[in-house]
């Protein structure tokens, strides 16, 4: 069976640093690296052109698109299959609930939803640390993911984790138990 994990929460709540925590467990885990049409920031996305989109909005295969700073993110078919392969479990970074739920109802596996979450402080501290030049765009993006995960009070979350108290490697092993108490792998 398909398997995959979305993490959710706003910029800077540690997606990136648990994702690298579980490719370090398991090499089954992997980034899901998302298709991004735009500039910036590039280590972690497939770039790509309006071409390549308005090709896979035709087909259908545009799972989940979110236009934020500036550029287009979009989550899709082929790359989720690609991703996949050989049993891996693509790690998936959303940042709004739409997402979560399309990714889960277009794209059929068994996902681990997991919520991961740090204070609007540590977001301001963390963004210029790992390089963001927009600190001010990520902390209104802490905002709207605020709002939205308060828009979504019935949410279903397979585990809550609070970036600013849990240690990476730590909320990693916990989401790896979850995995695999879940959706056994062979």
């Amino acid at each position: 069976m398909r398997q995959g994990i979305l993490l959710y929460g706003p910029p800077a709540a540690g997606k990136d640093t648990i994702t690298a925590a579980l490719t370090e467990l398991d090499e089954r885990y992997v980034l899901f690296t998302r298709l991004k049409i735009g500039s910036g920031k590039t280590k972690g996305y497939r770039m790509g052109t309006p071409e390549q989109l308005a090709d896979l909005e035709a087909r259908g295969d545009v799972i989940y698109r979110n236009d934020r700073y500036g550029n287009i993110y979009v989550v899709d078919r082929p790359g989720l299959e690609q991703a996949m392969e050989g049993g891996r479990t693509p790690v998936v970074h959303l940042g709004q609930m739409m997402g979560m739920e399309q990714v889960t109802a277009l794209f059929p596996a068994h996902w681990v939803r997991v919520l991961l979450w740090c204070s609007k402080e540590t977001t301001a501290q963390r963004s210029p640390l790992r390089g963001d030049t927009d600190t001010a765009a990520r902390l209104a993006a802490w905002d709207a993911t605020q709002a939205d995960l308060a828009a979504h009070p019935r949410a279903r979350w397979e585990l809550r984790v609070d970036t600013d108290a849990a240690a990476p490697r730590q909320a990693a092993q916990r989401i790896d138990g979850i995995v695999r108490t879940t959706s056994p792998r062979p």
